[in-house]
């Protein structure tokens, strides 16, 4: 990973509570580790007034009490902060989330996507899984991963009839992105697996499984192993798995 440097950054209002920060317009790894080093930095050393953040892409939008702190003081803040990059360590370890994942079944799209691509199943499921794909950002519905790095062999487009209704759990492609669908809901996407393993568990004390800055990794696993695991998952005993990311 690359070290702290400062960033010449556009400073957006956002309405009366909130500023955007752009870091400029390239969607990359190094532009989030910019996001997140200084995303660090505001949980490190509170700016009293400021509620949350909220990273994106290119962004970290930041919102704020007008009350406690005026829009001039935030930015100067925050100028500051910016100015306290250069030189700074890179931002802390990135774990990768192991999702096991059942690619296929009788009503997925799978074999469309392979012979969209000229490939097999098998040849789509090997190019999909085992890979670590970057989660930019969270948002669509709770715990939705924007996901980075798909191979553009199997990029697919979105179905010409979407479905009314996709079960929890479902992995997608739609163009060159993939995700899993956390919440039952309508979509164009074509579904080619689906994972025991919820990404939003309003019931849980930590809700949202995934956070951005992170990576996310699909394990393929059998139909047989799928329903042990959202067994376990139903009976309080299943962990997500996590290891840190190797960098190099």
């Amino acid at each position: 990973m690359l070290g702290g440097t400062c960033v010449n950054l556009d400073y957006h209002p956002l309405g009366d509570t909130g500023i955007q920060l752009v870091f400029g317009t390239e969607i990359s790894e190094e532009t989030n580790q910019k996001i997140r080093m200084f995303a660090e930095e505001l949980s490190d050393h509170p700016i009293d007034g400021v509620v949350e953040w909220v990273p994106a892409y290119t962004t970290l939008t930041i919102y704020y009490v007008p009350n406690k702190i005026s829009y001039r003081l935030l930015q100067e803040k925050l100028e500051a902060i910016n100015d306290q990059q250069h030189g700074r360590e890179a931002a802390s370890a990135s774990l990768v989330y192991i999702i096991p994942t059942y690619y296929g079944d009788e009503d997925s799209d799978l074999s469309f996507v392979a012979e969209s691509n000229g490939m097999s199943e098998e040849e789509v499921v090997n190019v999909h899984a085992n890979k670590d794909y970057l989660i930019y950002m969270m948002g669509f519905v709770p715990g939705f991963p924007y996901l980075g790095g798909m191979p553009e062999e199997i990029a697919t487009p979105r179905r010409v009839d979407p479905r009314a209704e996709i079960l929890p759990g479902s992995v997608g492609i739609a163009g060159s992105q993939t995700g899993i669908y956390p919440l039952e809901s309508p979509g164009g996407w074509q579904i080619i697996g689906r994972t025991p393993v919820k990404l939003y568990d309003p019931s849980s004390e930590e809700p949202i499984l995934l956070e951005s800055g992170h990576y996310l990794r699909f394990v393929s696993i059998s139909k047989e192993e799928y329903t042990e695991i959202d067994s376990a998952i139903k009976r309080g005993e299943y962990v997500v798995q996590t290891e840190e990311k190797k960098v190099g």
